[in-house]
């Protein structure tokens, strides 16, 4: 399939759930209006910001085929489709192009710690049976497998394959996969403890695949422009500076706890983690407050701050 590289800030979608743990279709619908509104270029739904280890085959299914329902004009919807296996994972990624899914986007199958080479084989056997562009996200913290340069280039060689999500923490890496130049777009997560966007922005990166846009959307859009001139790399340093107390609120516990909490917090459709997972309250909440009160969020998007205050009791 013909390649077209993706630009811009690609947002982690949370899974907005009902208080009895069910999916939140609605809030889907008002989360995914709320992306394009603000200037996200796409949104990967059922990443781990979306809780997906908890959810069922079944509700994987539903989750594809509703949200498919509410696409934006403009905005691709992406989804993730990692599997246990590799025949679970070319399904998951079946079920997404029936739905009419702009991509899809895999990592390495957790907890199986399978061999560098071996995980390799994987990305390349889903991305023959693709029919949609292929996302690969590198993510050692989530799943150990730790592809280096020279296996995401393999990767990356498949002409379905088309984006890279880099979460390594390697600046070299990023360097040696700019300077190869493959035809996909080079994007890294928004963690400020891995100290990857500055870098792989300054490299020729084509944006991120981030979490905090999920709060911050129209900040995350500037930081995530590829840089065309001057200007744009003197707006990514004041947006990135500027916003870098949000950046470590989201990162400050395992995603999508944070980011989740500060949500519900502020009146998006959010609702419960599912357990073991809780919430943030108290001290821990307070400072993602506090970075949003600091950007002026209440303002920028509208949102509540009764209910942010009561929620931080």
């Amino acid at each position: 399939m013909t390649k077209q590289l993706l630009t811009g800030s690609f947002v982690a979608l949370i899974s907005p759930m009902n208080q009895d743990y069910s999916l939140d279709f609605g809030g889907f619908r008002t989360l995914i209006e709320f992306q394009r509104e603000h200037g996200s270029s796409g949104v990967l739904i059922m990443g781990s910001s979306g809780e997906v280890s908890t959810l069922s085959t079944e509700e994987r299914h539903a989750i594809v085929r509703e949200t498919m329902k509410q696409k934006q004009p403009g905005m691709e919807m992406w989804y993730g489709c990692t599997g246990p296996t590799t025949e679970a994972t070319i399904d998951y990624v079946k079920q997404a192009a029936a739905e009419g899914a702009d991509g899809a986007m895999i990592a390495a199958p957790a907890y199986i710690c399978a061999s560098n080479d071996d995980i390799v084989d994987y990305f390349l056997e889903v991305a023959d049976a693709a029919t949609i562009p292929l996302g690969v996200y590198n993510n050692p913290p989530r799943v150990k497998t730790d592809l280096g340069a020279d296996e995401v280039l393999r990767i990356a060689a498949h002409p379905n394959v088309q984006l890279l999500k880099e979460s390594t923490g390697r600046v070299a890496q990023a360097a040696l996969i700019a300077r190869a130049r493959p035809h996909m777009s080079l994007m890294c997560c928004c963690s400020p403890n891995l100290g990857l966007i500055v870098p792989t922005m300054s490299l020729g990166g084509h944006g991120t695949a981030n979490m905090t846009g999920n709060i911050i959307p129209r900040e995350m859009a500037v930081i995530s422009k590829p840089w065309e001139d001057f200007q744009d790399a003197e707006n990514f340093r004041a947006a990135y500076l500027a916003n870098l107390p949000m950046l470590h609120y989201a990162y400050s516990a395992i995603n999508p706890v944070p980011m989740k909490s500060l949500m519900a917090a502020f009146g998006l459709p959010a609702g419960p983690l599912r357990k073991p997972q809780k919430h943030l309250n108290g001290a821990a909440l307070q400072r993602g407050l506090d970075a949003a009160r600091e950007l002026g969020v209440v303002e920028t998007y509208g949102l509540s701050p009764i209910s942010a205050l009561a929620a931080a009791e």
